[in-house]
Order: C-alpha cells, then structure tokens, then sequence
C-alpha cells in the first residue's frame, strides 16, 4: 500500500521535516510539505483512492488540514502521526508519543465551529480565552526569538502572578446567559485536554451523540487562590472547587470579555478579541 505523509516543517519546534522521516513502515511512503501545497482538492485528485494519507504534525496541524480541506468530499483514509510539541487530540485519545499512525477520518466529521471577528473555521480541540489566550501570545513572542521548547506552564504561572489581569464575562450557552467576575479562564473544549496535558474540561467527551462542546470557567478568585488551584487542572481535579470553577455544556455558546484578550484556535492566536461563538453540530438522528 501506499501511503502520503503530509508534514508539517514547522511542528515539533521546527523539527516537523526530520522527525516525520523518522517514520518507518512496510509501505511505500511519499512525503510531502503541507505548507506548500497549493490546493488540497488537485492533490487528492491526483492520488489514487486506495492510497493512504498520514498527517505528520501536532494540533496545530490538524486544525489547519481540516479547515484547509473544508468542504471536500475525501475517499481516501486519514490518519495521524503525532510529531508536536503539546499533542493533546493524542492524549484526549489515550494514546502515547511515538505510537504508530493511526485512522482519524472519524473524528474529523461534524466539527464545531468557531466565529471570531467575523471569521468562521472549525476546530478540534478547543478554543481558549483567558489567561491560556495570554499564554499562546506570549508563547509566540518566544518563539519568535529562541528556539528553545516553550514552557506554557511557567508562563501561566507568571501571569497569574504579574502579568494577566482576570476579566468579567458574560457566557451564553444555548440562550442562556450567565455573569462571572473575574474570569481566567474560559475556554469552549470539543475534547478534553489543551495547553500540552491540561485537563480543563474532565467530562468532554468528543464522541458524544448530542454533539455538545463544554466552557469550563475558573473564576471570581484572587491571584494566590488560583495559583493554588491552577496546577490541579493537569489531572481534571480543579473542578473540585466549584466556588471558583464551573463547567457548562450545550451546542450554542457565546463569550464575552469587557476588555481585549488574546485567544486560541487549537494553539493558533489571535490578538484583541473581546467575543467568540461556538456552534457545535448535531448528528442527524437515524
């Protein structure tokens, strides 16, 4: 069988290229740059439908390919080689760095839907607001400079200390609007993992039937507070402390910020956003 590996150069901290050629298997293998791929519609017209397409990258990655190929009818399978640096769809899937590719066509179908700034993409994991929008901003900041792994923990803990100022908000879920003061965060989840092994929202469940997606708020507490209670977000324990920390599910969900803050799409920022809405799909009944 054949296979064609779609890489991403710059996933895994720049090492997309080398660590995608790493990857052995008892099958023909064509790699190809992702990023200078010109239209992926000419690109599976030109392979044939019996070959095998692997995505070699990280959440980044996958976000890109599925709104890339939007609206394209694929016959050919789909699968994953996690080469990232935080690689939380792989984790949301309990599988392990350095396991073999594996099919993911069914859980690219039916994705929810983010609108931020007039503009309209689908996402896999998650969308972030709040101190992990901060995070990614600086992050990039980082990146732009050293070449060195970035540590968003670290830079989540200085913010809560220094830098992030928390914001008040206004969440709608399916029409109903609900107040918090002093938000950190308020991220919508599809899965149930971001940030590289952040378990924000425990219960996600990214299979579920009525198709719904999870803002999980933590809120209304002091700096020494959160600090606190921060580091209990890498097990899903931090939903424990419902005086400061609230989950809310449903299909239609709003946020609203009173002052601009960075946001993520699956890791990818954006600057200044005071408002995002989530729409999530509902599978038809049969």
């Amino acid at each position: 069988m054949k296979y064609h590996v779609l890489f991403n150069p710059y996933a895994g901290n720049g090492l997309g290229e080398e660590k995608a050629r790493r990857l052995n298997m008892d099958a023909e293998l064509c790699f190809c740059d992702m990023t200078k791929l010109d239209s992926y519609a000419a690109f599976f017209a030109e392979i044939g439908p019996e070959d095998g397409v692997i995505i070699a990258g990280g959440d980044g990655t996958l976000n890109r390919f599925v709104n890339d190929t939007e609206g394209l009818s694929i016959p050919n399978d789909i699968l994953y080689y996690a080469i990232g640096s935080g690689n939380d769809f792989l984790k949301d899937l309990n599988k392990e760095v350095g396991c073999a590719p594996f099919s993911i066509k069914e859980y690219l179908k039916d994705l929810p839907t983010v609108t931020v700034k007039g503009k309209t993409c689908r996402f896999l994991n998650n969308v972030g607001f709040g101190i992990d929008g901060y995070c990614c901003e600086v992050g990039d900041k980082l990146r732009q400079t050293s070449d060195k792994p970035i540590n968003y923990a670290g830079i989540a803990i200085k913010g809560l200390l220094f830098h992030f100022k928390p914001r008040n908000a206004v969440i709608t879920v399916d029409g109903k609007p609900y107040v918090f003061k002093k938000v950190w965060l308020a991220p919508t989840m599809n899965g149930r993992y971001y940030g590289g092994g952040m378990m924000v929202a425990p219960s996600q469940d990214r299979n579920d039937p009525e198709g719904t997606v999870s803002v999980s708020l933590m809120y209304g507490s002091g700096k020494l507070k959160t600090l606190m209670v921060f580091p209990s977000i890498f097990k899903g324990e931090h939903v424990k402390h419902t005086e400061m920390c609230k989950v809310l599910t449903g299909h239609e969900i709003t946020v609203k910020f009173d002052q601009p803050t960075a946001l993520q799409i699956d890791g990818e920022t954006v600057l200044g956003v005071t408002e995002y809405a989530v729409s999530s799909r509902v599978p038809a009944k049969v």
